[in-house]
């Protein structure tokens, strides 16, 4: 029998078909809020239709673009071989340059921790709600948050999706303030990434003509914050989205998916799969990169599509020190900055940065409050 969402226990969400005047979309989402078991909880209850808060459909006119593929870029060698460096260099060049994202393989993460990784977001998402709503919260300075969709009051629309996170650099909680059926992995993975990001800012600055210690010793690879996504399967997955169309305000994202797919990204009007490669990590450039390259290297729009299957699992490593008090300024490197190529931002806080972009919610552009007027230049 078909489930609508006003029906589940109690919880008073206008299914999608059902025309309402009555429908009040804060009073809808303070209710989805409150039950604290997120997209899970409808589809535990075995809803088939969304309820109207999720709505979202695809626009007619989006397509998928053939003609161009995401690079996938083999880090072998990269330590030890001259020649093979400055390959990968010109590789990751030109894929920041163009498209703002890439993949990477061979980059000595274990394909077990990969697995293990994607094993325990499943395991936490899928534990009894009781269990989980310990952990719900929208409290940026928790040691560890669980809800669902960060920007639920803010964000035009609300993503099918729940995610847990937590900062581990450059202030790492006590591990024993995380979930014990996660806390070894989140540890032992987030040490993992550190080690590929400070390689692949020591890259993305050869890339840029610096020294290869410039974007880490300029405190790119300061901060590291996590969130580990579930997005469960969809009774109507062409009416809503797993994440709105957004570009990312970090430095970089080192994102691990699964098989599943669904990410896109937006180039030249249109909508590029970025396929999932076994064992590969999606690198993306955020837009304090953007930034600081002075449009050298693109922040792009991406999004993730809602589907049947599921749960779609994805972990992003947020390269930012986000809302960690600091002063430090962040502009565009000087060193990229000519008469012939004037500064196009100006400086900010990552701080401040951040505050604007989680204000905003997803959807937003960050960047453009940045934008200096050429005119005054």
């Amino acid at each position: 029998m078909a489930v609508a969402a006003s029906e589940i226990n109690g919880l008073n969400l206008t299914p999608l078909s059902k025309a309402d005047d009555n429908y009040h979309r804060p009073t809808e989402l303070k209710a989805f809020d409150d039950t604290k078991a997120g997209v899970k909880g409808l589809v535990d209850a075995k809803i088939t239709e969304i309820p109207r808060i999720f709505y979202h459909p695809l626009e007619e006119h989006d397509s998928n673009g053939t003609q161009f593929h995401i690079p996938v870029i083999d880090l072998e060698g990269v330590g030890n071989d001259s020649l093979k460096r400055k390959h990968i260099v010109d590789q990751i060049r030109d894929a920041s340059e163009e498209l703002g994202f890439f993949q990477l393989i061979n980059h000595g993460i274990p394909i077990t921790v990969l697995e293990e990784t994607r094993d325990t977001v499943r395991r936490f998402h899928e534990q009894d709600t009781e269990v989980k709503k310990q952990y719900y919260t929208r409290d940026l300075m928790q040691p560890f948050i669980y809800n669902s969709n960060f920007d639920l009051y803010s964000a035009p629309t609300t993503n099918w999706r729940d995610t847990f996170g937590y900062v581990s650099a450059p202030n790492p909680p006590d591990p024993q303030e995380l979930p014990e059926i996660c806390r070894d992995i989140l540890v032992d993975y987030s040490k993992w990434v550190m080690k590929i990001g400070k390689l692949v800012f020591e890259l993305l600055s050869e890339a840029l003509g610096l020294n290869p210690n410039y974007l880490n010793n300029i405190g790119c690879s300061d901060g590291l914050a996590f969130a580990y996504h579930y997005y469960p399967a969809c009774p109507q997955p062409k009416l809503t989205i797993g994440i709105s169309e957004h570009s990312d305000t970090d430095f970089i994202t080192v994102l691990l998916q699964d098989h599943i797919g669904g990410l896109q990204i937006h180039h030249h009007n249109n909508w590029i799969d970025v396929h999932p490669v076994a064992g590969a990590l999606v690198v993306n450039m955020g837009d304090l990169m953007q930034l600081i390259t002075n449009d050298r290297f693109k922040s792009v729009n991406h999004r993730v599509l809602s589907k049947h299957e599921g749960p779609r699992i994805s972990v992003a490593g947020i390269f930012s020190t986000t809302l960690l008090p600091s002063d430090k300024l962040y502009g565009p490197i000087k060193e990229l900055v000519s008469e012939e190529k004037p500064a196009i931002y100006r400086e900010t806080t990552i701080r401040d940065f951040s505050i604007k972009f989680q204000s905003d919610g997803l959807g937003t552009s960050t960047l453009k409050h940045y934008k200096l007027n050429q005119a005054n230049v």
